[in-house]
């Protein structure tokens, strides 16, 4: 959710699907690689079953706080999660010297992301600490990452620097968000054979709706900032953007951490690195244990260049939108719902391109003041994959 500058008005649109094309191939062809390798590969991690079952022990249990990290983004790996906070660290001091190279700034060029980091890693480690009793008592999968992607960090995005919001926010987080996903999760997306994002997301929204509220009565809160959005913030978004390929690469790595509030290539470059990291060392590992990770990385890819060239004009005029909602959501809930199948592929990335941005957008814009309008892009998230993944089940050709 970084804010660009106004682009340049002549807008080149063939050349821009080209980019997305090419992009979108690359990523394809790097799919078909990986696929290709993975009964070659070596186990040298544990796989994602024997994780689960060690969740009660010290190194799993850090390995699990450390890769809820990457969870949003279907990654779950501990080498993921640590590459990507050094590489948004790494992001963040380049943005205090002004470095060229520093891509789109980290967290909207607000300087809070320390603060913004200790909160959500706060609340993460309290999520697991309070809920964590869930992975064994159900031997499944259960959503303690939420808050790290949702409540803390938005609260300290509206709210400003101090540990009085930093805490604050890590504990609503936690006490709000991860019960409500919970409940969703195994009593309504389990029974119904639903996506676990469904359930996860509702937790996020349904939890800041909550949290904001209460903030705006809590005795020691501050008074909260203008809305820390992608629209406002960026201090040196002044000279128009050319809307170039290269533009077009750079945003759809950048989408790849916009759900954890970071919007940053180089903390991109440090989840995708590290995952795919962790695919060569065990394929069984990331992604669930799925074995699909070349497949759901392939959607991503393709529902972020869509969504980025698709919604070129919107980016233009408002400086963001929200085209990150499908990689996180229905292109990979899509891929994992239908096997992996090249169908599945296209048609999670293209339905999440077309419907997701445009219906977080309008659900951000009719917030309350004061409530970070993140809030959309989860609201989006389930809509969506609630919508397009039992649709398309019932298309030839789709079988879970």
């Amino acid at each position: 959710m970084t804010k660009l500058a106004p682009a340049e008005p002549r807008l080149r649109p063939a050349t821009l699907w080209a980019a997305a094309a090419g992009i979108a191939g690359a990523a394809a062809l790097l799919g078909v690689a990986l696929t290709a390798l993975r009964p070659a590969l070596p186990s040298v991690l544990p796989g994602y079953p024997a994780w689960l079952a060690g969740y009660g022990h010290p190194g799993p249990f850090l390995r699990w706080v450390i890769g809820d990290t990457t969870e949003a983004e279907y990654f779950k790996t501990a080498i993921a999660g640590a590459a990507m906070l050094l590489g948004a660290a790494l992001a963040h001091w380049a943005y205090r010297r002004g470095r060229r190279w520093r891509g789109f700034d980290v967290s909207y060029g607000t300087g809070l992301w320390p603060w913004l980091a200790a909160s959500a890693m706060l609340g993460l480690v309290l999520s697991n600490l309070v809920w964590g009793w869930t992975v064994p008592a159900t031997g499944s999968w259960q959503p303690t990452f939420v808050p790290f992607v949702s409540v803390p960090p938005a609260v300290v995005l509206v709210y400003g620097r101090g540990w009085a919001v930093t805490l604050t926010g890590a504990l609503l987080g936690a006490a709000l968000t991860t019960p409500v996903a919970l409940v969703v999760v195994n009593f309504v997306c389990n029974p119904l054979g639903l996506p676990g994002v469904v359930g996860t997301t509702t937790g996020m929204w349904a939890g800041a709706l909550i949290a904001f509220a209460l903030c705006r009565v809590l005795p020691w809160m501050p008074a909260p900032l203008t809305v820390a959005t992608p629209e406002t913030d960026t201090p040196d978004a002044k000279a128009p953007v050319r809307q170039g390929p290269a533009w077009v690469a750079r945003r759809v790595l950048a989408d790849f951490t916009e759900a954890q509030f970071y919007g940053n290539e180089w903390a991109s470059a440090g989840l995708i690195g590290g995952t795919l990291l962790t695919y060569l060392l065990n394929p069984m590992l990331p992604a669930g244990g799925s074995g699909l990770l070349p497949q759901v990385l392939t959607a991503q890819v393709l529902t972020a260049a869509i969504g980025v060239v698709l919604w070129r004009r919107q980016w233009a005029g408002a400086g963001w939108y929200p085209t990150f909602v499908p990689v996180v959501s229905v292109a990979p809930a899509t891929v994992l719902a239908f096997n992996g199948t090249i169908q599945a592929v296209v048609a999670g990335a293209v339905l999440g391109a077309l419907a997701g941005p445009p219906l977080a957008a309008a659900v951000a814009r009719r917030l309350p003041a004061h409530f970070h309008p993140f809030i959309g892009n989860v609201v989006s998230m389930t809509v969506c994959t609630a919508v397009i993944v039992p649709a398309l089940s019932v298309l030839p050709g789709f079988h879970g």
